[in-house]
C-alpha cells in the first residue's frame, strides 16, 4: 500500500511527479557548475497578452509627493509619462495642488508587475532623475533603487563632505561608477537614486554605504575595475577572486585628541572625607556668631558698600579708555647718504668739457701731429 500512488492524485499529477522523480535521479551525474551557468545572450520572453488573456480583477494604484522645485519640469514632461504609460494600459495623474503623482491599472492592464514598474518611474521623477533615462524603468532588464543617505551620517557638515566624496571632482568619482556598473547614479538631498541591471545596483548600493562610513569610493572602484577584468577570463569566471581583489588596511594617520579637562584619579584611602564645617562652626571660627544683630547688618552694609564701590572703580576705568590718546610711532629719520655711494662731480665736468671740445668726427691733437709727419714725408719724396 505504501508504494502505490495515493488515490486522491489524479492521472496527470501522478506523471508529472514521477517525471519529476526522474528528472532529479538523472541530474546527480551531471556537474552542478553547468546547471547553475544561463548561456550568454539568453533573454527572458516577453510578457505578452496571451500569457494573461482575462486581465486583472483588482485595480491597483500608488501615490508619490514631489518637491515644489519638480513642479515645472513635470509640468513639461508629463504628456510623455502618459504617452509610455499608455501603451501599458496604465493611468497616470498629476496633481500639482497636492504636489503628487499617482498611477492606477485599468481593465486592460495584462502585466500584473507593469504597476510596481510605473511606481518606480514616478519615485525616480521625484528625485530628480530626468525623464529620458527613468522611462528606462519600464524595460524588463532594468531595476531601480533608491538609497537613503540622510541618516547615515549625524554630522551635517561631515555628511555634505562624504556626499561631495561620492559625486567626486567634476563628477569624475559618479562617472567612473556608471561605466563600471552600467547604472545611472543620481545625488539628490539625502537620497542617491540607481537605475540599471541588478549586479550593478548590488554594487552601487556597497559603494555608497561604505562612501558614508568614511571608506573613500576609489578602494571600491579599483576592486570593481580587477572584477571587471577578471569575468573576461573563462577559466577564471568559475575560481575565488580572493587572492587578486587589493586587501586595504584602515590607516589612522591623525594622533588622537587629548580631551580639555583631564579627570586625574585620586590615590584611594579606607578613610572617609572629613566632615564639612557647618555655617554655626564658621561663625564661630570667625567671631561672628557672638556679635549682636545690629552688628551683623552693620557688617554686612560694609561688605555690600565694598562691593559697590570696586565695581564703580571698575566701570569709571572702562569708560576713561576711550579718553585715552593712542601710542604714536615714532617719525621715519631720513638715511644718510653712504659714502659708498657718493658721485665724483669733479671728474664728471672734466669729461663734459673734453666732449665739448671734441667735435664729433673730429681728430685728436695726436692724430692731427701724425698725419701732419706723414704729409711732410711724402713731399719730400716727391722733390
Amino acid at each position: 500500500m505504501a508504494s502505490s500512488p495515493p488515490a486522491r492524485l489524479g492521472k496527470g499529477a501522478i506523471e508529472a511527479e514521477n517525471g519529476f522523480r526522474n528528472q532529479k535521479r538523472g541530474n546527480r551525474g551531471v556537474d552542478e557548475s553547468e546547471l547553475l551557468t544561463v548561456p550568454d545572450g539568453w533573454k527572458e520572453p516577453p510578457f505578452t497578452k496571451d500569457d494573461n488573456p482575462r486581465g486583472l480583477l483588482e485595480e491597483s494604484s500608488f501615490a508619490t509627493l514631489f518637491p515644489k522645485y519638480r513642479e515645472a519640469y513635470l509640468k513639461e514632461c508629463w504628456p510623455l509619462v502618459q504617452k509610455a504609460l499608455h501603451e501599458h494600459h496604465i493611468n497616470a495623474t498629476l496633481d500639482l495642488i497636492e504636489g503628487s503623482m499617482t498611477v492606477c491599472t485599468t481593465k486592460k492592464t495584462f502585466d500584473p508587475y507593469i504597476i510596481i514598474r510605473a511606481r518606480d518611474l514616478i519615485k525616480l521623477l521625484a528625485r530628480s532623475v530626468p525623464f529620458e533615462q527613468a522611462i528606462r524603468i519600464l524595460e524588463d532588464n532594468n531595476a531601480c533603487d533608491i538609497i537613503k543617505i540622510g541618516s547615515l551620517v549625524r554630522n551635517k557638515e561631515r555628511f555634505v563632505k562624504r556626499r561631495q566624496r561620492l559625486i567626486g571632482p567634476k563628477g569624475s568619482t559618479l562617472k567612473a561608477l556608471e561605466l563600471l556598473t552600467n547604472c545611472y547614479i543620481m545625488v539628490q538631498g539625502n537620497t542617491v537614486s540607481a537605475l540599471g541591471p541588478f549586479n550593478g545596483l548590488k554594487e552601487v548600493r556597497k559603494v555608497v554605504l561604505d562612501t558614508m562610513k568614511n571608506i573613500h569610493p576609489i578602494y571600491n572602484i579599483k576592486t570593481l575595475m580587477i572584477k571587471r577584468e577578471l569575468s573576461k577570463d573563462a577559466e577564471l569566471r568559475s575560481q575565488n577572486w580572493e587572492r587578486f581583489l587589493p586587501q586595504f588596511k584602515h590607516k589612522n594617520l591623525n594622533k588622537r585628541k587629548e580631551p580639555k579637562k583631564k579627570t586625574v584619579k585620586k590615590e584611594y584611602t579606607p578613610f572617609p572625607p572629613p566632615q564639612p564645617e557647618s555655617r554655626i562652626d564658621k561663625e564661630l571660627a570667625s567671631g561672628e556668631y557672638f556679635l549682636k544683630e545690629s552688628q551683623k547688618k552693620q557688617q554686612k552694609m560694609e561688605q555690600i558698600k565694598a562691593k559697590q564701590a570696586e565695581a564703580v572703580s571698575k566701570r569709571q576705568a572702562e569708560r576713561n579708555k576711550a579718553f585715552v590718546p593712542p601710542k604714536e610711532k615714532p617719525a621715519v629719520k631720513p638715511k644718510k647718504a653712504s659714502t659708498e655711494t657718493k658721485i665724483d662731480i669733479a671728474a664728471l665736468k672734466e669729461k663734459v668739457k673734453k666732449a665739448k671740445k671734441k667735435k664729433l668726427g673730429a681728430l685728436t691733437a695726436e692724430e692731427v701731429k701724425l698725419k701732419m709727419e706723414a704729409d711732410e714725408k711724402r713731399q719730400k719724396k716727391k722733390k
